[in-house]
């Protein structure tokens, strides 16, 4: 199987996607000619949170782009956390994706990154995310 190719990262914060999120407002100040690609089959999370037939600016034709969730996730996956930071309350904005978000991140378990994702979760959610994961039983 080959896998999607998607857009990603603060690229796909900044186009619409069908959740109810901020995602970011910067589009302007992008350089849409270098968008991020990644591949779903080199993901934990396959076609997880990949949205078919959007737009992009610059480009003709149509595109796979993560939804916000995807785009956060995947840059926690690479230890992208600078651009990732406001993930709560700016780039989600609300609490209903709470547990999807928590179940998602879980998977990174064994990233290479879990300590530092685990911290900068704690830091984004608080003791949502404590109880969550001890809850879990996450170390």
């Amino acid at each position: 199987m080959p896998g999607t190719e998607y857009v990603s990262g603060i690229f796909a914060l900044n186009l619409p996607c069908n959740l109810n999120t901020c995602g970011d407002w910067h589009t302007s100040a992008l350089n849409w000619k270098k968008v991020k690609l990644l591949s779903s089959k080199d993901s934990v999370f396959g076609d997880y949170g990949i949205e078919t037939g959007k737009e992009i600016p610059e480009h003709k034709g149509r595109f796979a782009v993560a939804n916000h969730i995807r785009a956060l996730l995947d840059l926690l996956s690479e230890g992208n956390y600078p651009v990732a930071q406001g993930m709560n309350e700016d780039f989600i904005g609300t609490d209903e994706y709470d547990n999807e978000i928590f179940d998602h991140v879980l998977i990174l378990q064994n990233n290479k990154y879990w300590k530092e994702t685990d911290n900068f979760m704690a830091k984004e959610y608080g003791s949502k995310w404590i109880r969550y994961r001890n809850a879990n039983r996450v170390l």
